[in-house]
């Protein structure tokens, strides 16, 4: 299972996603003849490829965040220690 591509999280990539919902939204007959494989691929890669790089803005984002936090407790316990 994937997690659902329309999120908040997801909005910059919103465009890339509705094109390849509206390739997907094709008929039968581009289904039968193969065409949706090959017109949707290059969709799904430009999904992949947005969505992944939001992943890794996340990350980094959420990594500094935690490094902040861990600078804080470390002198929060620095200031126990001065004061104990």
């Amino acid at each position: 299972m994937h997690p659902h591509l329309h999120t908040k999280d997801n909005k910059a990539c919103e465009e890339v996603m509705d094109v390849l919902d509206a390739c997907h939204a094709r008929g039968f007959l581009w289904k039968s003849m193969g065409m949706v494989s090959i017109l949707c691929n290059d969709a799904k890669t430009a999904v992949n490829k947005c969505l992944r790089a939001q992943r890794l803005e996340r990350t980094r984002l959420n990594r500094e965040a935690a490094k902040i936090k861990r600078e804080q407790i470390k002198e929060k316990w620095a200031e126990i220690d001065t004061n104990s």
